[in-house]
């Protein structure tokens, strides 16, 4: 017996989404420890802001990490746990070392843009297989997202000094 069995959604298409959705827990697991690599060694004019919102920011995603997982369970995948394996597969890279507001900030909205653009072709392909649970819980991501890209922009170019 397997979940699957219960979802009225076609395998064959289930695991196309299955494997997007190991792909967004790979990414989401390095942007997770970049923001904690941030939240760290954050220095200089937007520390304080900056320091608190990266905070927020792994909250955040490490919840998201456990919705991926626990969405690819349920569509009869297993999420890999390992971080070795996901340096292998993730197309957000590893980042150290940063101190700067605005490096920091630009390393965001990088992966944010990698984000949106990942999710909005894994929502195609989760409409493909009749799962509107999936294409549920990326729309919020998107939206998340976007609003976030757009404070971040605006913390950017407004007065922050970066230095």
């Amino acid at each position: 017996m397997k979940t699957l069995d219960y979802l009225n959604l076609n395998e064959a298409k289930t695991m196309n989404v299955v494997a997007g959705l190991q792909q967004l827990l790979a990414d989401f697991q390095v942007y997770y420890t970049n923001l904690r690599g941030f939240h760290w060694e954050i220095q200089g004019r937007g520390f304080f802001v900056l320091h608190g919102k990266f905070e927020d920011m792994y909250n955040d995603a490490a919840a998201k990490i456990d919705e991926i997982a626990e969405r690819i369970l349920t569509l009869g995948g297993t999420p890999e746990n390992k971080f070795s394996e996901y340096l292998k597969i993730a197309h957000v890279a590893e980042v150290s070392g940063v101190t700067r507001s605005s490096e920091a900030v630009e390393h965001v909205l990088e992966t944010y843009k990698h984000f949106i653009a990942e999710e909005r072709k894994l929502i195609e392909v989760a409409n493909e297989a009749n799962d509107a649970v999936t294409v549920d819980m990326l729309t919020g991501y998107l939206k998340e997202q976007e609003k976030m890209i757009w404070m971040l922009v605006a913390f950017s170019t407004r007065g922050c000094e970066h230095k």
